[in-house]
Formats: structure tokens, C-alpha cells, sequence
């Protein structure tokens, strides 16, 4: 399967998914049983991966304490004010073993949906989670060296850090998982990438997640880089990212990892084998409303840029449709995923969902599709669907020029070019700012001298023609209202 440069990647919560399938249809919905209209729908919005967050399997234990904890519970409700200790089903990153969950349909059910995937050209990717298992995974029981151990100093100092395990060697402290930012997490146990053998039982999880399926996402990845481990627990282990892809894809040569990663680290676990990184410093500045600083950040080499994924919203972040009004909203999407890099989209977002689920619930709140998102994202996705130039070809940043001496308004803009080698050419321009700007933009394409351009926008219902000699110099001008964009694709006039 032949992956285009830019490819998109669509996040779906299966626990949340299958339940609502199963309601609506009446009875329970697996993996296996998924309809052929869904799958296809998949399909023709034009991703390339489909991530299943949370098939594997949760622990009793772990799930007592989501049930249990007051401020979740707190969380819980505010999400689902009818909700019911059934709808808590535990975190699907506290894992008691890599097999799917009877409930989605086990092993059998995945290799079907994979299957079924892969005969619409679509991957497959689900979760590893390197940092913690759950409280009740076997190697608790049996490998209680495989953790972080502590004492009763640490459990006294630190109750929210540690608690104490029984274990088929005595009773332990171990070490909530956590980042060193946080308290620990009451429902995980920390590995502990000091002990070569946990390494070696760590590779060989990954091995089995690597037969059933195509690339996996790896929580958190940056808490098992050596720095990071030392400043969290004061031990400097091994390198494990670089040892553990190089096996994956010695048995797997086209397999890919996405890499969940924050700190300005991203650079640095692509170094060790990551094809792709989180961008979270992108979502920030959007967030912040920053349009040079966003330039800034997409002034950075290819080499970096293709390897991030690109989003303005995942299971962590809150709804994209709750923090960006509209239509700051469709500014944001325009610059997120008309950028190079791995398109990133979320379960809900097409729809214009507002309420973020927690990774510890089943099921989501009812809430009225957006009619306006939705169609802008159809727009989008059929424009990336159908365009090689923005699928695989060349970008380039514009630099946006002043419109005349003394208008500032050039700086609150952000600008693309994109080329493909069977000449399609596509101008992206954003005026990502609460008032009405204006600039020139220089366009960086060949052979347009001479020529009349017809500008079309995809995005919308805009048709210029344009003198090709102007275009490059003094270059096109753009006048936009606040948050307003255009998508120009340029054709010869008498095309």
C-alpha cells in the first residue's frame, strides 16, 4: 500500500464508538460487525489511517479506581449528568494485557476490521503505552522488579506517588505512573526503564501489538527518553526507542510510530525512529491567536515539518468546536491541515462536538451535529481527498508582504504554496487575526510570466483572473476580513 506524502489519520474512541453502534442498532455491535456504509464512509472522506484508541483490555482494579476517585467522578458528571457506574468501564490506558476486549470482539474481531480496512485502502493503528500498566497486569504479581520500587519514606512523604502491592515475592511499594509534572495516576503503576529486562518485556509486548496492525501511537513517548526518565526518577536508563522501533521494523518494514510527545522534544524522538510527532507547539499558537509566531514555526526545515501530526484537537485536548470560536475555528483548520505533515483528525470533530469524553467512559453525550462545521469539513477533506498537489506535492511558506508603505496588517497573515509534479498549483492564505488585513504574496511558481491565471477557491466561491507577470511581482493581492481565508487553485485561463 503506497502512502501519499500527507497522509490524514482519524482518531476513534472504539469503547464509545461500539456502544453507540450497538444502540443503535439494537443489539451488541463488535469489531467484526461494523456495517460496510461505515467503513466506506471512512473511506471517502479520504483518510488513509483509522486509530482505534482503547482496544485492550482494562483491569477490575484499575476500574475500581476510576469508579471510586471523587474528582473524577466529578469529571464524569459534568460529561454525563446521567451517568451510571456502568458507564465507567476504566482508563484506556490503564492496560492489564494486550489482547482486545471480549466486549469489542477480541483478537478475531480486529484482524476482521483490519482486514476489511485494508480492502479500502486504509491502516490501521492502535495504542502502546509505554510508561505504566495497570494495577492488576500480571507482571504486578509476578515481576514486581519490573517497576519502580519505593519506600516508606516515599509512601509517607509522597501518598499521592505510591502505594503498596502484594506480589508473589511480598508485599512492595511501587510507584504510581506519572509525568514529572503531575501527581501520579491512581489507576497505573510506573515501569521502570532502569531494568534491562523490563526493556526486553516491553519489545516483546510491541512485537505482539505489531502483528495486529499496521503503526501504533505511543502515549507519552517522551517520559522513556533517558533525560526524562532521570529528572522524574533520579535513574538514567538505556535508550529503549531506537533498539525497540529497529525490531518492530525488522519483522515489519513499512510499520509506523506516532509518537504522543510534548517539551520541544519532538525533534529528538524523531531522531530515535519516530516517523511522527505530536505538534503541540502549532495548536498552542493557534490557541494563543500568534500569527507570527505561527510563521515562525513553519519556518522550520521539511525534514522536521513532514514528520509532525498536525491537529487541532485529540482525546487530551479539549473539543476544537469549545475553544475556538467561529469562525476563528476554520481559520485554525486551514492552517493546521494545509500545513505538511500528518493530518490529524478526532472522532467528533467533523460534527462540531463540544464536550471532550475522558478516556475512563464508554459513552458519549448526545449533542446536535453543527451543520456549518460539518460542511466546512467536508469541504476541506474533499479537498484534500482530491488534490495530489496537497496530498503529495511540494510546500513552500509564503513570506506576506506589506500592501503599501505604512499597513502594518501583512503580519497578522499566514501563506502556502503548493505545487505537484503534474503542475497543479494551489496558493493557501489566512488572515489569522479579529480585523481586516491586506498584504501581496509573492507566488514561488515558474512559468506564470505572461500568462492570464484563473484563480478558483476550493474553499469556497471566489474566481480571479490575474495577470501571471503580476503574480510574481508586485505579487497577488489579498484584502481579508477577520479569520477569513482563501484556497486558490491556479489553472491557465483558457484551461
Amino acid at each position: 500500500m503506497i502512502e501519499p506524502r500527507y497522509p490524514s489519520l482519524f482518531e476513534i474512541n472504539t469503547r464509545v464508538w461500539l456502544y453507540r453502534l450497538s444502540r443503535e442498532a439494537g443489539k451488541p455491535i463488535t469489531l467484526a460487525d461494523v456495517d460496510d456504509a461505515t467503513l466506506d464512509d471512512l473511506a471517502r472522506r479520504g483518510f488513509d489511517w483509522i486509530w482505534l484508541l482503547s482496544v485492550w483490555r482494562t483491569g477490575a482494579a484499575s476500574r475500581a479506581v476510576s469508579r471510586g476517585n471523587p474528582a473524577w467522578q466529578a469529571e464524569f458528571r459534568s460529561v454525563l449528568p446521567d451517568l451510571t457506574q456502568d458507564d465507567i468501564c476504566g482508563s484506556g490506558f490503564a492496560i492489564s494485557a494486550y489482547e482486545v476486549d471480549e466486549a469489542l470482539g477480541g483478537k478475531a474481531a480486529l484482524a476482521v476490521f483490519r482486514a476489511r480496512l485494508a480492502e479500502r485502502g486504509l491502516r490501521l493503528m492502535l495504542d502502546f503505552v509505554p510508561n505504566h500498566t495497570a494495577l492488576d497486569h500480571p507482571w504486578t504479581k509476578t515481576r514486581p522488579d519490573f517497576y519502580l520500587q519505593g519506600s516508606e519514606q516515599a509512601l509517607a512523604a509522597q501518598p499521592e506517588n505510591y502505594c503498596r502491592v502484594d506480589t508473589d515475592h511480598g508485599q512492595r511499594i511501587l510507584a504510581y505512573g506519572r509525568d514529572p509534572n503531575f501527581p501520579g495516576w491512581p489507576d497505573a503503576l510506573q515501569l521502570n526503564y532502569a531494568n534491562p529486562a523490563l526493556q526486553e518485556a516491553q519489545m516483546a509486548e510491541l512485537a505482539t501489538i505489531a502483528e495486529q496492525c499496521d503503526g501504533v501511537r505511543c502515549d507519552m513517548a517522551m517520559l522513556a527518553l533517558p533525560d526524562v526518565f532521570l529528572r522524574t526518577w533520579g535513574v538514567t536508563p538505556e535508550p529503549f526507542w531506537p533498539k525497540a522501533i529497529a525490531a518492530v521494523r525488522e519483522a515489519h518494514r513499512d510499520f509506523t510510530f506516532l509518537a504522543e510527545a510534548y517539551w520541544d522534544l519532538e525533534w529528538e524522538l524523531q531522531q530515535q525512529g519516530f516517523d511522527y510527532c505530536y505538534d503541540k507547539r502549532l495548536y498552542d499558537r493557534l490557541r494563543h491567536a500568534d500569527a507570527g509566531a505561527i510563521r515562525a514555526h513553519l519556518g522550520a526545515g521539511l525534514d522536521y515539518q513532514d514528520r509532525l501530526a498536525r491537529f487541532l484537537e485529540n482525546h487530551d485536548e479539549p473539543r476544537a468546536a469549545s475553544v475556538f470560536p467561529w469562525p476563528r475555528h476554520r481559520a485554525a483548520a486551514i492552517v493546521t491541515f494545509l500545513a505538511p505533515g500528518l493530518r490529524f483528525f478526532h472522532q467528533g470533530q467533523l460534527e462540531g462536538a463540544q464536550v471532550r469524553v475522558p478516556m475512563h467512559l464508554r459513552r458519549a453525550p448526545t449533542e446536535a451535529h453543527k451543520a456549518d462545521i460539518a460542511a466546512f469539513y467536508d469541504r476541506l477533506l474533499a479537498a484534500l481527498r482530491t488534490s495530489d498537489a496537497l496530498r503529495k506535492g511540494a510546500w513552500s511558506l509564503i513570506p506576506p508582504q506589506s500592501a503599501w508603505a505604512g499597513n502594518p496588517t501583512w503580519q497578522d497573515f499566514i501563506s502556502y504554496a503548493w505545487q505537484s509534479l503534474d503542475g497543479g498549483r494551489y496558493v493557501v492564505v489566512v488572515n489569522y487575526s479579529d480585523h481586516q488585513g491586506q498584504c501581496r504574496l509573492r507566488l514561488p511558481f515558474d512559468g506564470l510570466a505572461c500568462l492570464e491565471v484563473r484563480l478558483t477557491d476550493v474553499m469556497g466561491s471566489e474566481v480571479h483572473l490575474r495577470d501571471g507577470s503580476d503574480l510574481l511581482d508586485p505579487g497577488l493581492y489579498i484584502d481579508l476580513g477577520a479569520w477569513r481565508y482563501n484556497v486558490f487553485r491556479l489553472d491557465p485561463a483558457g484551461s
